[in-house]
């Protein structure tokens, strides 16, 4: 499954079957697993991918504001993507920059002490605006 996501960014449906027969496992616990594990999806990502983190230190330092700004910002909920394909909101549960809180990563790219201004900046310089 690691393989696929890494490969696709995602698990298409037409690929759950085989996944099954391979590991010996129903179709149902496939897509429990998947349905289980953040990092798995079943839909094709934005071409970017914005994740904030949400575990304690970063909700500590305001991060709940910035969930909030980033969801209203891009029109969408977390797990997600803009109508326009271009960005995915993600929640994840610790980047480890718990000593820079509240932390961002877009497209691999980790940001610390990000504010909502902040976070406005990083994403018009991912889309290149």
């Amino acid at each position: 499954m690691h393989q696929l996501q890494e490969k696709l960014g995602y698990i298409p449906d037409d690929a759950i079957a085989d996944l099954a027969r391979t590991h010996n496992m129903s179709r149902a616990e496939v897509v429990g697993v998947i349905g289980f594990y953040h990092d798995f999806h079943r839909t094709p990502p934005g071409r970017q991918r914005l994740r904030i983190c949400r575990a304690e230190s970063c909700q500590a330092m305001g991060a709940d504001a910035l969930a909030m700004h980033a969801s209203e910002r891009l029109g969408v909920e977390f797990g997600a993507t803009t109508a326009d394909g271009e960005v995915t909101l993600e929640a994840v549960y610790c980047l480890g920059n718990c000593a820079c809180s509240p932390a961002v990563m877009l497209d691999g790219e980790l940001h610390g002490r990000v504010s909502t201004e902040r976070l406005d900046a990083i994403l018009a310089e991912g889309r290149g605006t």
